[in-house]
């Protein structure tokens, strides 16, 4: 089994990326033959801009730009997809927003036709790994979490068909240190293949 981990944080000293290290040694763990490969989109340089190449893609006059083609070919390659990113004015860094607007494109991760919607990646299993500066008590006390979940959770890949199994915010400011942090997100690397790709696509079918 193959897992793509997208990390969006422009240090690689950063916990973000502790942390996308970590979940890859928690899939290792579960088992050695489990391969793993990083988007580093900060690294890469990824462009977020949705540009009229993409406009052209969406309205299907045009094929899709090469940067998300070549995006595109690598989730199709992967048998679980996991984000992992610091919580930005309460939703993800522009940079990875860029990246799902421009690789989850109308065609490929879905099909919107003729007012009847297609989804396309219901044999995409993800995993969502957001590390939150604010304590728990200001998510609660403002309902940032459920916006969150609503806008991401089922605004991006529920209307693609893809299956969240994990939807895990990580509270700094709550936990006893980084390293229980760290430990947390080893347990979802163990777990990511708990339910394999095609037992995914039986369900969601």
């Amino acid at each position: 089994m193959h897992a793509l981990i997208v990390v969006a944080h422009p240090n690689p000293g950063s916990l973000t990326h502790a942390l996308a290290r970590r979940v890859a040694e928690g899939i290792s763990e579960a088992n050695p033959l489990h391969t793993v490969e990083f988007a580093d989109l900060a690294a890469e340089q990824f462009d977020p801009r949705f540009t009229s190449g993409d406009i052209g893609a969406h309205l299907r006059q045009m094929t899709a730009p090469d940067d998300v083609a070549a995006e595109q070919a690598r989730l199709d390659r992967t048998d679980a997809l996991v984000l992992v990113y610091p919580v930005y004015w309460w939703s993800m860094p522009a940079l990875l927003k860029g990246w799902i607007e421009r690789v989850f494109a109308n065609g490929w991760a879905y099909d919107d036709a003729d007012g009847k919607l297609v989804k396309k990646l219901q044999h995409l299993p993800v995993h969502l790994v957001a590390s939150a500066g604010a304590d728990q008590r200001t998510y609660a006390r403002h309902g940032y979490f459920g916006a969150m979940k609503t806008q991401i959770d089922h605004g991006i890949f529920d209307y693609c068909g893809a299956r969240v199994v994990t939807s895990e915010l990580l509270i700094q400011p709550d936990a006893p240190d980084l390293n229980a942090l760290l430990d947390t997100v080893q347990r979802i690397g163990r777990k990511v293949f708990d339910t394999p790709r095609e037992e995914s696509a039986a369900k969601a079918a």
